[in-house]
């Protein structure tokens, strides 16, 4: 006699216990909000590692119907409150180290990166052609955005009407990044030319609400309210998406985002050098045409170059890739 088979969606939060979805949430709430503080990083793809992401988009597709249980709404406000903790307590910080220690801080995000992968590929098991294909058109799609240069398109960010428009797509596509593992919400602000202006707002707000400064405070609310209107946007919108995908062509959309994160590690090479700008090089899209113009180019827009690492990098480096790894999937682990 063949005994009957169950499926079950990962979608839904009552697979999880209360303490185990709250563990979870809270995590990758903060693995989301510093991945977002980083060019290259994914968002989404943190709350992938750690075995929330689909739960996760669910919620916030059901929640913006006006449908609100209990446990989806602990696990949004554990993934909201502590990405929005993170990325307050953390902006300077990691544009800090990013600044001194790049080739670590992007070994370490690989690693965490590639931890949520056996935990797709469990639920993808066995493997068939549909998963296969889904996965490979989404590395490719990686690997073509990986080639885009970022450093070619300036940035708009006097108050006004244009620079407001601006900044809601900004944080439409940043929201939309945040739901796409894969997809760097940083990167794609990099892209549009907003990333400098929008992280120095927010240190901005955090630095004057710390001493008490409201006047300062209040001043990056013209770069931050628009951002967060676009925020909002493209996470309900793109959530809705996923949702519906997820729901209608599981395994695809599961083999797609397997891919996705895969994939994003491929424009993630985090050994690199600055190379001094030339004459008619354009940085933050402004032409050099004088020696002026280059004389005035800040380091921290100087163009990089993929280089081999030392022997201490590639040791040190592999080591953090471990045990960024090693966290992610313990996570991805917990109330399994």
């Amino acid at each position: 006699m063949t005994r009957p088979t169950t499926t079950s969606t990962p979608l839904d939060t009552a697979l999880f216990r209360v303490g185990a979805i709250a563990a979870r949430s809270l995590i990758g709430g903060v693995f989301m909000g510093l991945a977002n503080l980083v060019p290259g990083i994914s968002g989404g793809t943190m709350l992938l590692t750690v075995g929330i992401y689909p739960q996760f988009i669910s919620g916030v597709a059901e929640v913006s119907t006006l449908k609100f249980r209990p446990t989806v709404l602990l696990m949004l406000t554990c993934v909201v409150g502590a990405a929005g903790l993170a990325i307050g307590g953390f902006a300077g910080v990691i544009g800090s180290l990013l600044d001194q220690h790049q080739w670590a801080m992007y070994c370490l995000f690989i690693g965490l990166t590639l931890g949520g992968a056996p935990l797709l590929w469990r639920m993808l098991r066995p493997v068939d052609d549909r998963v296969l294909t889904s996965a490979a058109i989404a590395v490719a799609v990686m690997a073509l955005l990986a080639l885009t240069d970022p450093e070619r398109i300036g940035s708009q960010t006097t108050p006004g009407l244009a620079a407001y428009a601006m900044l809601t797509v900004a944080g439409f596509s940043g929201g939309a990044a945040m739901i796409l593992p894969g997809l760097s919400g940083a990167y794609l602000l990099l892209v549009l030319g907003q990333y400098r202006a929008i992280i120095d707002a927010v240190e901005m707000a955090t630095s004057g609400a710390r001493a008490g400064d409201w006047a300062l405070a209040l001043q990056a609310l013209h770069v931050l309210v628009p951002v967060a209107i676009g925020v909002g946007l493209g996470v309900v919108g793109v959530s809705n998406l996923v949702s519906r995908l997820l729901a209608n062509y599981e395994r695809a959309t599961l083999g797609f985002l397997l891919g996705l994160l895969c994939g994003a590690v491929i424009g993630l090479w985090p050994f690199n050098e600055p190379v001094t700008p030339q004459m008619g090089d354009i940085v933050r899209g402004i032409a050099l045409t004088t020696a002026d113009l280059v004389a005035a180019v800040d380091p921290e827009d100087y163009r990089t170059v993929a280089v081999m690492p030392s022997v201490t990098q590639g040791l040190g480096g592999s080591a953090l890739t471990l045990l960024g790894f090693t966290v992610s999937w313990g996570v991805s682990r917990v109330g399994r």
